[in-house]
Protein backbone atom coordinates (compact mmCIF):
# COMPACT_ATOMS: atom_id res chain seq x y z
CA UNK A 1 0.00 0.00 0.00
CA UNK A 2 1.19 3.66 -0.83
CA UNK A 3 0.24 6.15 1.96
CA UNK A 4 -0.06 9.91 1.44
CA UNK A 5 -0.83 12.41 3.71
CA UNK A 6 -3.70 14.64 2.57
CA UNK A 7 -2.37 17.66 4.32
CA UNK A 8 -4.67 17.38 7.41
CA UNK A 9 -2.78 16.14 10.24
CA UNK A 10 -3.53 12.34 10.43
CA UNK A 11 -5.16 11.74 7.48
CA UNK A 12 -4.02 9.98 4.71
CA UNK A 13 -5.35 8.35 1.02
CA UNK A 14 -3.93 4.80 0.45
CA UNK A 15 -3.33 3.43 -2.79
CA UNK A 16 -3.30 -0.19 -3.19
CA UNK A 17 -0.34 -2.26 -4.84
CA UNK A 18 -1.74 -4.81 -6.71
CA UNK A 19 0.34 -7.50 -8.33
CA UNK A 20 -1.39 -8.63 -11.66
CA UNK A 21 -1.25 -11.40 -13.78
CA UNK A 22 -3.68 -12.59 -16.86
CA UNK A 23 -6.39 -13.90 -14.27
CA UNK A 24 -6.56 -10.37 -12.41
CA UNK A 25 -4.93 -8.89 -9.61
CA UNK A 26 -4.48 -9.34 -5.87
CA UNK A 27 -4.01 -6.66 -3.35
CA UNK A 28 -4.04 -6.00 0.48
CA UNK A 29 -6.97 -3.98 1.54
CA UNK A 30 -5.65 -3.22 5.41
CA UNK A 31 -2.07 -4.70 6.34
CA UNK A 32 -1.98 -4.42 10.22
CA UNK A 33 2.32 -3.83 10.23
CA UNK A 34 2.13 -0.92 7.78
CA UNK A 35 -0.79 0.77 9.87
CA UNK A 36 0.61 0.16 12.69
CA UNK A 37 4.35 1.37 11.36
CA UNK A 38 2.46 4.65 10.69
CA UNK A 39 1.20 5.24 13.84
CA UNK A 40 -2.51 4.75 12.60
CA UNK A 41 -5.62 2.55 13.90
CA UNK A 42 -5.24 -1.36 13.71
CA UNK A 43 -8.62 -1.82 15.87
CA UNK A 44 -11.72 -2.29 13.65
CA UNK A 45 -14.89 -3.17 15.42
CA UNK A 46 -17.48 -3.11 12.19
CA UNK A 47 -17.41 -2.73 8.87
CA UNK A 48 -20.02 -1.30 6.96
CA UNK A 49 -21.90 -0.96 3.70
CA UNK A 50 -23.58 1.89 2.02
CA UNK A 51 -25.46 1.96 -1.27
CA UNK A 52 -26.77 4.83 -2.91
CA UNK A 53 -28.90 4.34 -5.86
CA UNK A 54 -29.23 8.05 -7.24
CA UNK A 55 -26.04 10.00 -8.47
CA UNK A 56 -25.82 12.90 -6.55
CA UNK A 57 -27.00 11.60 -3.28
CA UNK A 58 -25.30 13.76 -0.22
CA UNK A 59 -24.28 11.71 2.91
CA UNK A 60 -22.67 13.50 5.81
CA UNK A 61 -21.12 15.23 7.07
CA UNK A 62 -21.12 12.88 10.31
CA UNK A 63 -18.62 12.03 12.93
CA UNK A 64 -18.59 11.22 16.89
CA UNK A 65 -17.89 12.55 19.83
CA UNK A 66 -15.46 10.62 22.83
CA UNK A 67 -16.14 8.83 24.02
CA UNK A 68 -17.00 7.31 20.81
CA UNK A 69 -14.99 9.25 18.24
CA UNK A 70 -14.24 6.98 15.20
CA UNK A 71 -11.22 5.96 13.35
CA UNK A 72 -12.57 5.22 9.72
CA UNK A 73 -10.83 3.83 6.50
CA UNK A 74 -12.97 4.06 3.61
CA UNK A 75 -13.19 2.44 -0.19
CA UNK A 76 -15.55 2.94 -2.82
CA UNK A 77 -16.06 -0.49 -4.84
CA UNK A 78 -19.21 0.43 -7.44
CA UNK A 79 -19.22 3.66 -9.00
CA UNK A 80 -17.63 6.79 -8.13
CA UNK A 81 -17.86 9.66 -5.24
CA UNK A 82 -16.18 12.58 -4.03
CA UNK A 83 -15.24 11.79 -0.53
CA UNK A 84 -15.17 14.87 1.81
CA UNK A 85 -13.50 14.67 5.22
CA UNK A 86 -13.21 18.15 8.10
CA UNK A 87 -11.15 18.57 10.68
CA UNK A 88 -13.01 18.98 13.66
CA UNK A 89 -10.46 18.86 16.28
CA UNK A 90 -10.51 21.89 18.80
CA UNK A 91 -6.64 23.09 19.22
CA UNK A 92 -5.55 21.36 15.59
CA UNK A 93 -4.03 24.12 13.34
CA UNK A 94 -6.39 22.57 10.20
CA UNK A 95 -9.79 22.97 12.60
CA UNK A 96 -12.22 23.62 10.19
CA UNK A 97 -10.59 22.88 6.82
CA UNK A 98 -10.98 20.39 4.51
CA UNK A 99 -9.67 17.85 2.03
CA UNK A 100 -11.77 16.03 -0.81
CA UNK A 101 -10.92 13.53 -3.51
CA UNK A 102 -12.53 11.49 -6.20
CA UNK A 103 -13.00 7.86 -4.50
CA UNK A 104 -14.22 5.03 -7.25
CA UNK A 105 -14.23 1.48 -8.47
CA UNK A 106 -11.50 2.37 -10.81
CA UNK A 107 -8.64 3.66 -8.91
CA UNK A 108 -9.51 1.70 -6.00
CA UNK A 109 -8.26 4.74 -3.61
CA UNK A 110 -9.16 4.51 0.27
CA UNK A 111 -9.55 7.28 2.71
CA UNK A 112 -8.16 7.36 5.97
CA UNK A 113 -9.52 10.00 8.96
CA UNK A 114 -8.40 9.78 12.67
CA UNK A 115 -10.71 10.95 15.47
CA UNK A 116 -11.83 14.35 14.94
CA UNK A 117 -12.97 13.95 11.27
CA UNK A 118 -16.36 15.19 10.09
CA UNK A 119 -16.74 12.76 6.72
CA UNK A 120 -19.10 12.56 3.94
CA UNK A 121 -19.65 12.43 0.09
CA UNK A 122 -21.30 12.70 -2.58
CA UNK A 123 -21.82 10.39 -5.32
CA UNK A 124 -21.01 11.00 -8.68
CA UNK A 125 -22.63 7.94 -10.54
CA UNK A 126 -25.66 6.07 -9.44
CA UNK A 127 -25.50 2.85 -7.76
CA UNK A 128 -22.30 3.97 -5.62
CA UNK A 129 -21.41 1.77 -2.98
CA UNK A 130 -19.01 2.44 -0.54
CA UNK A 131 -17.29 -0.17 2.61
CA UNK A 132 -15.70 1.74 5.50
CA UNK A 133 -14.64 0.06 8.38
CA UNK A 134 -14.79 1.94 11.96
CA UNK A 135 -12.70 1.47 15.07
CA UNK A 136 -16.07 2.32 17.60
CA UNK A 137 -19.22 1.01 17.43
CA UNK A 138 -22.40 3.50 16.46
CA UNK A 139 -23.48 5.45 19.22
CA UNK A 140 -26.56 7.74 18.55
CA UNK A 141 -25.93 9.77 21.35
CA UNK A 142 -22.40 10.90 20.44
CA UNK A 143 -23.48 11.72 16.98
CA UNK A 144 -23.18 14.63 15.26
CA UNK A 145 -23.69 16.59 11.43
CA UNK A 146 -21.95 18.93 9.98
CA UNK A 147 -24.38 20.77 7.67
CA UNK A 148 -22.46 19.98 4.31
CA UNK A 149 -22.86 23.43 2.84
CA UNK A 150 -21.51 25.75 5.49
CA UNK A 151 -20.31 28.65 3.83
CA UNK A 152 -17.81 29.29 6.89
CA UNK A 153 -15.61 26.06 5.83
CA UNK A 154 -16.56 26.25 1.73
CA UNK A 155 -16.41 22.79 0.59
CA UNK A 156 -15.69 23.07 -3.14
CA UNK A 157 -18.55 20.08 -3.92
CA UNK A 158 -18.50 19.36 -8.04
CA UNK A 159 -22.40 19.11 -8.23
CA UNK A 160 -24.85 20.66 -6.16
CA UNK A 161 -26.48 17.38 -4.59
CA UNK A 162 -29.94 16.40 -5.47
CA UNK A 163 -30.43 14.39 -2.57
CA UNK A 164 -30.51 14.82 0.91
CA UNK A 165 -31.54 13.62 3.99
CA UNK A 166 -33.44 15.86 6.27
CA UNK A 167 -30.78 14.64 8.91
CA UNK A 168 -27.96 15.86 6.60
CA UNK A 169 -29.98 18.85 5.49
CA UNK A 170 -30.31 20.48 9.14
CA UNK A 171 -26.73 19.33 10.60
CA UNK A 172 -24.98 21.87 12.43
CA UNK A 173 -22.64 24.83 11.22
CA UNK A 174 -18.94 24.66 12.31
CA UNK A 175 -19.93 27.36 14.89
CA UNK A 176 -22.27 25.58 16.57
CA UNK A 177 -20.68 21.99 16.73
CA UNK A 178 -19.19 20.31 19.69
CA UNK A 179 -15.48 19.75 18.33
CA UNK A 180 -13.46 16.95 19.10
CA UNK A 181 -10.76 17.88 21.68
CA UNK A 182 -7.41 16.88 21.03
CA UNK A 183 -3.74 18.33 22.15
CA UNK A 184 -3.14 20.07 19.44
Amino acid sequence: MKFRETGLSGSYLIDLEPHQDERGFFARYYCEREFSTLGLNTRWVQVNDSLSKDKGTLRGLHFQNHPHAEVKLVRCIQGSIWDVIVDVRKGSETFGKWFGTELNEVNRRMMYLPEGFAHGFVTLQPNAEIIYLVSDFYAPEAEQTLFWGDKSVAIEWPMCPSRVSDKDSQGKRLSEIDPIYTSG
